[in-house]
Order: C-alpha cells, then sequence, then structure tokens
C-alpha cells in the first residue's frame, strides 16, 4: 500500500472510530463518582435539597454524586470551583436565586450567564415570615399595624446586603409601607439564631430552616411568601392573600456545569433528575420541608428562564437602589 493509500485508510478509520467511541462515553457517562459542589455549609435548605436530588440520582443512575460543600464569599467560592472545573460533566454546581445576584453585583470576574450551562431545576419552594414569640402580632395584617404604629421599632435579619432575602424584604417594605431596620449578618442561620433570642424580631427564612423552631415555639409564623399555601403549613397565609396582593417571593434550587460540558451529559442529569424528584416518594419528602418538586424543563427552556430572571432581578436591584459596599 502506498504511503498515501495508508494515510486515506487511517483517516477513513478515525472518521469511523471518533464518533463511535464519543458515542460509547455518552452511553457510558457517568463512569465514575460526580462531584456536586454547593457554596453554602451542611444544614441550609440549598444544602438539603441538593443531598436529596444527590441520593435520588445514585440510586436511579448506579454511579455515586458526591456532594461537596464549600462555603465561603456568599457562595462564590464554590461557583469559582465549579467555573473552573474541566467541563465534562464530573464537577456540578447546585445553586439558588443567589448566582443571579452574585453576577448582577459583579461579585464574579466573568459572566455566570455564559460560564455555566443550566442543566435543571431540583425544587421551588416560597420563604416564610416569622417573629420571635415576643413580638405583639398574631397575624401579618397586626404586624404591619404594628410596624406602621412604631417606626423603627422593629429590625429584620437577612443574609447580607443584596441577598435575595433582603431585596424580598426590601419589595416588602415599600407595598407595606412600613419603616423597619435592616440587620445583615454573615449568612441566614445567624440571623434566624438572633430572631429566636430577640436580638432582631423578623427574619424571612426557608420553610426547611424554620420548621422545627416553629415546633417547638421559638418562632411564629405569619406568612408564606409563595403564590399558594404550603402543605406543611395549611393555616399560615400567603402574604398575597394576606395583606400584599401581588407580592410573591419563591426560592428555586438548579444544576448547572461549566460552559462546554457535553450535551450527551447534560441530557442525562436533565432527564434523570426530572424523573427521580416527580416520584410520589421523593414528593412525600420534599412536602414535609415545604417544597415541590420544579416543573419539568429541557434545559434550553431552563436556560431562557435563567435569562428572563436575571434581566427581572437586575430591574429590582437598580430600583431599589441596592450598593454593595
Amino acid at each position: 500500500m502506498t504511503a498515501c493509500r495508508q494515510i486515506v485508510a487511517f483517516t477513513s478509520f478515525l472518521c469511523f472510530t471518533v464518533p463511535v467511541i464519543a458515542e460509547q462515553r455518552a452511553a457510558d457517562y457517568p463512569a465514575r463518582p460526580v462531584r456536586v459542589v454547593v457554596g453554602i455549609a451542611p444544614g441550609g435548605g440549598l444544602d438539603t435539597m441538593t443531598r436529596v436530588a444527590a441520593q435520588r440520582l445514585s440510586e436511579r443512575i448506579g454511579q455515586t454524586f458526591v456532594v461537596d460543600n464549600r462555603p465561603g464569599g456568599g457562595t462564590v467560592l464554590g461557583t469559582d470551583i465549579v467555573q473552573q472545573a474541566t467541563p465534562d460533566g464530573y464537577t456540578l454546581l447546585c445553586a439558588s436565586e443567589t448566582l443571579m445576584l452574585n453576577g448582577i453585583f459583579k461579585r464574579h470576574r466573568y459572566d455566570v450567564r455564559s460560564a455555566f450551562e443550566p442543566i435543571v431545576r431540583l425544587t421551588t419552594q416560597p420563604y416564610i415570615l416569622v417573629v420571635n414569640p415576643s413580638v405583639p402580632a398574631s397575624s401579618i395584617k397586626e404586624l404591619i399595624d404594628h410596624a406602621r404604629a412604631k417606626p423603627g421599632a422593629l429590625s429584620f435579619g437577612t443574609p447580607g446586603v443584596g441577598t435575595t432575602l433582603h431585596i424580598g424584604w426590601e419589595r416588602l417594605i415599600a407595598a407595606a409601607g412600613i419603616n423597619v431596620l435592616h440587620v445583615p449578618y454573615k449568612g441566614g442561620a445567624p440571623a434566624v439564631i438572633d430572631a429566636m433570642s430577640g436580638q432582631i424580631q423578623m427574619v424571612i427564612t426557608t420553610t426547611i430552616t424554620a420548621g422545627t423552631h416553629i415546633k417547638n415555639g421559638k418562632l411564629k409564623a405569619l406568612a408564606v411568601t409563595g403564590p399558594k399555601r404550603v402543605q406543611v403549613y395549611p393555616d399560615v397565609p400567603t402574604l398575597s392573600e394576606a395583606v400584599l396582593p401581588g407580592y410573591e417571593l419563591t426560592n428555586s434550587y438548579g444544576l448547572f456545569a461549566p460552559a462546554g460540558t457535553p450535551r450527551s451529559a447534560i441530557d442525562k442529569v436533565n432527564a434523570t433528575v426530572i424523573a427521580v424528584m416527580h416520584t410520589p416518594e421523593t414528593r412525600k419528602v420534599l412536602a414535609a420541608d415545604g417544597a415541590e418538586a420544579a416543573p419539568p424543563a429541557t434545559p434550553e427552556e431552563f436556560k431562557a428562564k435563567f435569562a428572563r430572571d436575571y434581566a427581572a432581578l437586575e430591574k429590582t436591584v437598580a430600583a431599589a437602589k441596592i450598593r454593595l459596599k
């Protein structure tokens, strides 16, 4: 065989074998454990829901999905780890709306909208507004009336300036016409602890975080922030139905991959998550924490929603004139 024919033959061999190898790799994914990075410490709502999803994925796929908690910088540390990881589907990020806020406030040196590929939303859940039992209000209407009668007397805590909950409070304050003091913390847990001790009077947090404290009487639930009541607190009204029509503040968690991750891996995770999060067993687990599986959506649909939500949140931040120090 001449050298020319050998080259042609070898080129033909490559053209045939490379697609076959790629196809085999796609079918084999994941062939080793997958790391799911969470930018907060263990125990919060994001961590809890990530672990539910990781366990279900491991059971369904037959390969381990390991939750790797990397707290720091308001989730910036964990996000950066994933952004810098090899885009092969073996390092994923689970994040909340904080990912958008970090992008809007330029906490990253890159644009989060192009640095990551949205894969799938896991869950959606409202927040819950709780107060210290010493606050003389048994309903959200009474709380607002009390705040109007004593401007500046009540204080609320958030995980920090420019966080989702801070922005949610600013919207509530403007809509209710009240004057209350903002106390920023370095995370949601310290704010909840101080609300229980009486150092501050109010906090909006996840139903997962507040659940135990509501049950043992250390916090009093006055309203949920979603579009409907939650199964675990059927007697707690929404802010919208009680006093502020149209008010809504919800939280959702989603999986993201570094830009450039193979579409085969993204599709595999998307389809599996949708399957496992909508089983009766998983729905029961989520409902116990006031959450529910997010509506099924393709990666393209999730990406489009992420872009819309990012733009809307950017406008809200600008309107409230929120600036980071």
